[in-house]
């Protein structure tokens, strides 16, 4: 008789090991469906778990779990942004914005879920987390400016670039991800500069960033 292959060990998974377990399975799901489209059923089975062992480890259910994987997708949005400060300021942005496309890239239908808001998931501490990421994002890119004390006009400027990137990449997804995504970078990188250069007008403290901007190109 031909000796069958051993077994392999059963290994028991820690408290965070499960915990992570159930949270990769729940960013699967609303990576490519609405939050209110999934249930715990559903991610008991893409865990390969039973539905019992979700409510042990998030007792409030469906929201629970859902706002614990919303927390975990905006660290890694957060991560996008979080750019070594060497080379040329608009290249370091053109790898963030890089990052940050192939994470709205990847998990499309659950990025247009977390931003457009409205579902039954959404709550005042979901907006929470998102709006965490929207301010991470702006101190990140005031950091790279060299802005230690940024006035009203040029934390205003970036923090509607920032809303502008999220609602192109929104548009993006309803347009088939048209035009590539590459295209896509290099032309929210020159509306970087191009709003920077408006409020350079009106600004002192952002017209000498301009300059600073120029110099690099």
């Amino acid at each position: 008789m031909t000796p069958q292959a051993p077994t392999p060990a059963y290994r028991r998974l820690s408290v965070e090991e499960r915990r992570v377990q159930l949270l990769d399975a729940a960013l699967v799901l609303f990576a490519h469906r609405s939050p209110e489209d999934v249930s715990l059923d559903d991610v008991a089975e893409q865990a390969g778990v039973s539905r019992p062992l979700v409510y042990r480890y998030f007792p409030g259910g469906k929201q629970q779990l859902y706002e614990a994987a919303l927390r975990s997708a905006a660290d890694e949005l957060r991560h996008c942004f979080d750019e070594p400060r060497e080379g040329p300021l608009l290249a370091r942005l053109s790898r963030a914005l890089d990052r940050y496309l192939t994470f709205v890239d990847e998990h499309d239908t659950g990025f247009s879920a977390l931003l457009r808001g409205g579902g039954v998931a959404e709550t005042s501490r979901t907006s929470s987390i998102v709006d965490g990421v929207r301010r991470a994002a702006a101190e990140h890119i005031m950091s790279h400016l060299d802005a230690a004390d940024p006035g009203p006009r040029l934390r205003m400027t970036v923090r509607m670039w920032i809303t502008a990137v999220e609602a192109a990449s929104l548009i993006w997804l309803d347009e088939e991800k048209q035009p590539p995504r590459d295209e896509l970078r290099d032309w929210l990188v020159d509306q970087f500069l191009a709003v920077l250069t408006v409020t350079a007008h009106r600004d002192p403290q952002t017209a000498t960033l301009v300059e600073a901007l120029a110099a690099d190109l």
